[in-house]
């Protein structure tokens, strides 16, 4: 259940009656920058809170862990600044017992590409959300595009790097100008 931020701690009996229907997490109810009271939040419920637009860098993902605001989080390596900065949130998640999944934006195969390397980290225990290129664009950015090997599954590649190659001939349709310096 995403609430997209839409909720507050005045919502505290309508998040009781959810916990009933044994969810597998509730993404965002608050605001943000509210960790003190979804802290206080998860301390009432049972139903795993996961932290999404909260965590945008791994000081974050620290402060949430130890307030106690959630029991899972979404981690998005576009938004967290890159891989470095996604590995180390999924290693503070993974020592404090704090499941992690990978969250997909609207992004060309570069930043998937990403998503895929980060899902396949140890810790990341629910479902990424990471679509195949096409769902988005007509012609991505990537070589070779991403797509399932079977409904809903990625292979991960064995290639060095991302995984995959940016297409000279995909950026060069969609250059408006050109500068030589030198």
């Amino acid at each position: 259940l995403d609430a997209n931020a839409a909720y507050s701690l005045s919502d505290l009996d309508l998040f009781k009656e959810l916990d009933a229907l044994n969810l597998l997490m509730i993404e965002q109810p608050f605001k943000k920058s509210e960790l003190l009271a979804l802290a206080k939040l998860q301390s009432q419920i049972k139903t795993p809170i996961c932290l999404d637009e909260s965590i945008e860098n791994r000081s974050d993902a620290e402060l949430a862990i130890s307030l106690g605001s959630c029991k899972i989080i979404n981690i998005k390596p576009t938004r967290v600044g890159g891989l470095l900065e996604t590995q180390a949130i999924h290693n503070l998640s993974q020592a404090a017992n704090i499941g992690v999944w990978c969250g997909g934006m609207l992004e060309t195969g570069i930043g998937r590409a990403h998503g895929l390397a980060s899902a396949s980290l140890q810790n990341y225990l629910y479902p990424a959300d990471i679509s195949e290129s096409r769902r988005y664009f007509d012609e991505d950015i990537i070589e070779p595009a991403h797509t399932f090997c079977r409904p809903g599954v990625f292979k991960i590649s064995d290639r060095p790097g991302i995984g995959v190659q940016v297409s000279e001939k995909e950026i060069g349709k969609r250059v408006l100008e050109r500068l030589r310096f030198g």
